[in-house]
């Protein structure tokens, strides 16, 4: 398949694969569980070739590309191979009084042809993930990958094309105009990832054929240390969640709050685990490159917006940029206006927890918020008075390996969630239905009267 299409060509490929959705195919659960296993055999297939992508397009190692990428995916069609069974059963429902002698249930049949674009920051678990909904559901599936990592698009196209007929699973690459040219045609669902300004050009589009979305966006996440935290944990473990990936994921940490009582104690240790863990980056191997230039220079634009704690350092030549942290930041600028999505860690210092409950009130809802603390009292609070997509106590990025959970925005930072059994439900159109009995008939709901009805009202 051509890697650029016409707009010609990209009508010819929705329509045909919106033919072969009305032929009820993929309805069945054999059809789509067989569909999860090619699926599965094409990745292990070409699974070398994934792990060298990420590498040629990241600079991710073999740890790094398993855990966050490949081994995820491995994850999701494992969990969905054995409860799809019992996703897909209509779902029976209490009957009220007023439905005596009925039967209700939900349900759960596929929206149609789907599109999911995907983003370059973890290119490969973030396309495929979404897509095992889909197909869970009995969908048939359009991916538009990134262009910013042109060596995973490839290989996503190839597991595509092992895997898939075109008219059941495809794979359009292309830059931005192919994006826009995708979006024209009606699709009848579009799961995009990605940053809120695309994410609003995608939710026009939609909007134009009513077509439903799941928008997973990003913005600003806070973290809050409090007085009371394991300051040693807190630090190892914010670390390890601001610079996996070079700090270009979603629900890393874009900025820390830490009370003033512990905040030189927290510089301390949070430099320390810095480097025990990713070194100065620059000259680490194995330590993720950022994606593009215009990128870096985006990043190295913010370098000078407050004071440099440690790091700052940035190789144009190989495209990294060092674990960094600052302080002294005006909330105003644009390092704090705008999500991050790098290495560069700024830090506040706050005496009263509310002070950040409005600090964060007053912006967009976040992706994700993290909370350290061993107060029961204090986490009630923020949970309470803040609201974010999602998020851990104690602890960085693991609510999005919980596949129990759902992950997703509120807000700014997104429409909808998925993982689990969630992303079967985000691709399926819940259809209730009530089958009545006609063995009798009440005669009550057919009665005519100026009065109210004692009995209406009690059924009601």
């Amino acid at each position: 398949m051509e890697s650029t299409m016409t707009e010609s060509t990209i009508s010819n490929l929705v329509q045909t694969q919106r033919n072969f959705f009305k032929t009820g195919a993929t309805r069945s659960v054999a059809f789509r569980l067989s569909m999860l296993t090619f699926l599965k055999q094409a990745i292990e297939t070409h699974e070398e070739a994934i792990y060298e992508a990420l590498k040629t397009d990241l600079n991710k190692g073999r740890q790094d590309a398993f855990t966050t990428e490949i081994g995820f995916v491995y994850g999701e069609l494992a969990r969905m191979e054995k409860k799809l069974r019992r996703l897909a059963k209509p779902k029976r429902v209490g009957t009220p009084l007023l439905h005596i002698g009925s039967k209700s249930d939900i349900h759960y049949e596929p929206y149609g042809n789907v599109l999911v674009i995907a983003p370059w920051n973890y290119p490969f678990q973030l396309a495929v993930a979404p897509i095992i909904g889909a197909i869970a559901a009995g969908n048939t599936v359009v991916l538009k990958p990134s262009e910013l990592t042109p060596n995973v698009s490839r290989v996503l196209r190839e597991v595509f094309e092992t895997a898939f007929h075109e008219r059941f699973g495809l794979v359009i690459e292309g830059d931005a105009d192919v994006s826009s040219a995708v979006l024209e045609e009606k699709f009848d669902y579009i799961f995009f990832t990605g940053s809120t300004r695309v994410g609003k050009i995608v939710h026009q589009a939609a909007a134009k054929h009513l077509t439903p979305v799941t928008l997973e966006l990003g913005g600003k996440s806070p973290t809050i240390v409090h007085r009371d935290a394991n300051l040693k944990l807190a630090a190892k473990r914010i670390a390890w969640g601001k610079w996996l990936n070079a700090g270009q994921t979603c629900i890393a940490p874009d900025y820390v709050f830490v009370h003033e009582d512990v905040r030189e104690e927290f510089l301390r240790l949070i430099e320390k685990e810095a480097f025990a863990q990713y070194g100065n980056g620059v000259g680490v191997n194995s330590y993720v490159k950022i994606v593009s230039d215009s990128h870096l220079d985006r990043l190295s634009g913010y370098l000078p917006q407050g004071e440099i704690l440690f790091g700052g350092q940035v190789d144009a030549a190989t495209r990294k940029m060092a674990p960094t942290v600052m302080t002294d930041v005006d909330p105003e600028s644009p390092l704090m206006q705008e999500e991050i999505f790098g290495p560069i860690l700024p830090v506040y210092s706050y005496r009263e927890v509310e002070e950040v409950i409005r600090f964060i009130n007053d912006r967009d809802k976040p992706l994700a918020l993290y909370l350290f603390t061993e107060s029961k009292a204090v986490q009630h609070r923020v949970l309470d008075r803040v609201s974010f997509g999602g998020g851990c106590i104690n602890d960085t990025l693991m609510h999005v390996a919980q596949h129990n959970l759902p992950f997703g925005g509120v807000g700014g930072s997104g429409i909808g969630g998925y993982h689990g059994k969630f992303s079967f439900e985000t691709f399926s159109h819940r259809k209730g239905v009530v089958n009545n009995t006609t063995k009798f008939d009440l005669p009550f709901r057919y009665m005519r009267s100026n009065t109210d009805s004692k009995w209406m009202r009690y059924l009601l």
